[in-house]
């Protein structure tokens, strides 16, 4: 029986990844598990606008809220770092960054936010 194996492992293995790291991992996570999520702070009236919008349309949606996540402020800069945009909201859908306020309104203006939405299947279409 050889001992060698019973070594203990590389010291490398038991690092931590770092935070940002996991926090990119973590916002990825999320994104994928949503059609549509909004990064966004409870305070933000911005934040609040496109929530309402997504209301309005009866679209489901998961709010995560930056300043009550206790890792919000690694989330923010992984969104920052992931997409270029530093601001909230910051609105996925089907994984796909979308933008903030400006971008989701301009969108559903140009009449292309609802038909995204009912294809990421948010927005439950009327069975025939």
């Amino acid at each position: 029986s050889s001992s060698s194996s019973s070594r203990p492992s590389d010291s490398e293995q038991l690092e931590e990844p770092s935070k940002p790291v996991m926090a990119l991992d973590k916002a990825k996570e999320i994104v994928a598990s949503s059609p549509v999520v909004v990064f966004s702070k409870t305070y933000c009236p911005f934040c609040a606008r496109v929530k309402r919008l997504l209301a309005e349309l009866a679209a489901s949606y998961k709010a995560v809220e930056l300043d009550v996540e206790s890792d919000g402020s690694e989330l923010q800069s992984a969104l920052a770092d992931w997409t270029g945009q530093r601001t909230v909201p910051c609105v996925f859908i089907k994984g796909k960054h979308i933008g903030g306020c400006d971008d989701t309104m301009a969108m559903h203006k140009g009449g292309n936010l609802v038909p995204l939405l009912t294809e990421a299947g948010a927005i439950a279409t009327p069975s025939l």
